[in-house]
């Protein structure tokens, strides 16, 4: 599978303070990447240096395989991206909106593309309305409408649910969903709502401090989410077999001191302690 984003040793400073910190991480063709950190973890900064709104201290970036810094440049073209917020005259309505970006990027047949777009992300009947009264939902949407413009190849999105309700987060995972599926984007987006991302990503950037200090993939995540009991025993090889045998359960032996992970619930611990 082709690579689509690379990074390697990354790292950039505000004055004294560091922001990133020797950061890499890969994004596969295909992916819905979620990167996960607290706020002020370095996600936006991340973003910003990835489409070239902030230059790195040191490290490579290498989009869609570019090995140059023009060549990154060029890539950019192939990449849509909402970073913060979205960008949009508050005195327009959603078609003027695309309107106004389809003729700055010289995008052809823009009528037929802008209506396209606005049924893609359900904004196609807000008729006169303009952006200033949007909800917050209506805003994300127009937002990812203006990246898709140009019809990307990766779509990079900054905590776009951010302030959404129950309801429009829901719309909004499905609509992201779609687009990796049905148009075949891949998608990078940042989120401190972990809950929310698991249900969207199926790789994931664990972010602390400016690190990326693990990637996974949706399985490890799934595991690594599971609940547990630790047995510690002095006979480590009588008591696998008496899990395995007898008891039936999930178990993993995760370190030499004989202590063993047993997946499982409150009534398999009554089980085990028999």
């Amino acid at each position: 599978m082709k690579t689509v984003l690379e990074i390697h040793g990354l790292t950039k400073q505000f004055g004294q303070q560091a922001i990133l910190q020797d950061l890499s991480l890969t994004i596969k063709e295909g992916d819905i990447y979620g990167l996960i950190g607290k706020n002020g973890a370095g996600k936006t900064t991340l973003i910003k240096i990835i489409t070239q709104l902030l230059f790195a201290d040191k490290g490579t970036v290498s989009l869609f395989s570019s090995q140059e810094q023009n060549e990154w440049t060029r890539a950019l073209s192939r990449v849509g991206s909402v970073i913060e917020s979205p960008v949009a005259h508050n005195h327009l309505t959603a078609y003027q909106n695309l309107k106004y970006y389809c003729m700055i990027r010289h995008i052809p047949n823009a009528d037929k593309v802008i209506h396209e777009t606005l049924d893609y992300v359900g904004l196609s009947d807000t008729g006169k309305k303009v952006f200033r009264d949007f909800s917050l939902g209506m805003k994300q949407r127009l937002g990812i409408a203006i990246a898709l413009l140009s019809k990307p190849d990766f779509l990079i999105l900054d905590e776009p649910i951010n302030g959404l309700d129950p309801i429009g987060i829901k719309e909004f995972r499905l609509m992201i969903q779609r687009l990796n599926q049905e148009k075949g984007i891949t998608i990078l987006i940042s989120s401190h709502i972990l809950s929310e991302l698991y249900l969207l990503a199926n790789r994931f950037g664990i972010l602390d401090q400016g690190k990326i200090i693990r990637e996974i993939s949706k399985a490890e995540f799934e595991t690594l989410s599971e609940d547990y009991i630790v047995l510690k025993t002095s006979d480590k090889e009588r008591a696998c077999q008496v899990l395995k045998e007898q008891i039936q359960l999930q178990f993993k032996v995760v370190n030499p001191d004989n202590e063993i992970h047993i997946f499982g619930n409150e009534q398999d611990v009554k089980q085990i302690l028999k």
